[in-house]
């Protein structure tokens, strides 16, 4: 079995259908995951999520044997004004799956910082106050239903695409239920130091994403961020996972792993051996410095 603080995401095998990717995951001697629900990347968890698709989800799961560590999903672009019915669409679906959360065990429901665009709908700033406003909204929703809510708050893709703003979301938060995911890929893929986001997250972090990527750089231009290769191998890339988890320990962190192997430098036919791979590199790493200790 592989180390208990790893596990590996449905997006790694997000070609696969739900049960045969839980299978390979399996056979790869995980013991949990991260369920994928996101549009046009990995819709394991289908965005239409009524009582009939909930069970059936939730059978599959329980029927693979694997835990699950949290929901990655998306309900809408946060940073948007919405309509009144809008608002009732997204808190609708954000029901639907903390439902789905709780009835497969999952820890939380992991939610974006804002729409697949830099540029801010109105300003930055008022951008990411609606953004912190409904993540913490969603955050005593999820507590009502057992489920922590954590956010992928740097994303190169999506508004908070730098550390900068990024920790200005994170500054907006304090004093939330919300907590934090943070992907080393897209920290080094922002240009960030990732041993010095790390510490400035501090005791902020809740979960750690893990795949390699290549360093981005910050612009002066309108567009902040030309950002580096998020979709790479670990150990193709530039992260240093080790120094990484060096400044995890450093911060008392204590959760959890999971790979996320959005890769696109490995054939399908080799991705189940490119992640047992990655793990035996994680896993090294981890009985080296044991997160928390």
């Amino acid at each position: 079995m592989r180390h208990p603080r790893l596990g590996c995401s449905t997006i790694t095998f997000r070609r696969q259908e739900l049960s045969r990717a839980l299978g390979t995951i399996a056979e790869l001697g995980f013991r949990e995951v991260d369920l994928g629900s996101l549009p046009t990347v990995c819709e394991h968890v289908p965005l239409a999520l009524d009582e009939q698709v909930r069970s059936r989800v939730a059978r599959t799961v329980r029927d693979s044997g694997l835990g699950v560590r949290s929901i990655n999903a998306d309900i809408g672009d946060l940073n948007r004004p919405a309509s009144t019915s809008e608002l009732d669409a997204s808190r609708a679906h954000l029901h639907e799956l903390l439902t789905l959360a709780a009835a497969v065990g999952a820890t939380a429901l992991v939610l974006p910082n804002g729409a697949l665009s830099h540029e801010p709908v109105e300003t930055l700033t008022a951008d990411l106050d609606r953004v912190a406003g409904r993540l913490a909204e969603a955050a005593e929703t999820a507590e009502d239903c057992g489920v922590e809510l954590w956010t992928e708050s740097l994303h190169v893709h999506r508004l908070c695409c730098t550390a900068e703003r990024a920790l200005a979301l994170a500054a907006r938060l304090d004093g939330s239920r919300v907590r934090h995911v943070v992907d080393f890929s897209h920290v080094v893929a922002s240009g960030a130091g990732l041993t010095e986001t790390i510490d400035a997250y501090g005791d902020r972090t809740a979960h750690v994403h893990l795949r390699d990527a290549t360093r981005g750089l910050v612009s002066d231009l309108p567009d902040p961020l030309m950002p580096g290769n998020i979709n790479l191998s670990i150990g193709r890339g530039e992260v240093d996972f080790e120094q990484g988890l060096v400044a995890l320990q450093r911060n008392a962190f204590d959760g959890h792993f999971t790979l996320e192997l959005e890769t696109h430098d490995v054939s399908e036919g080799a991705r189940a051996s490119s992640a047992a791979a990655a793990a035996d590199t994680i896993e090294s790493l981890l009985n080296l410095h044991p997160a928390g200790t």
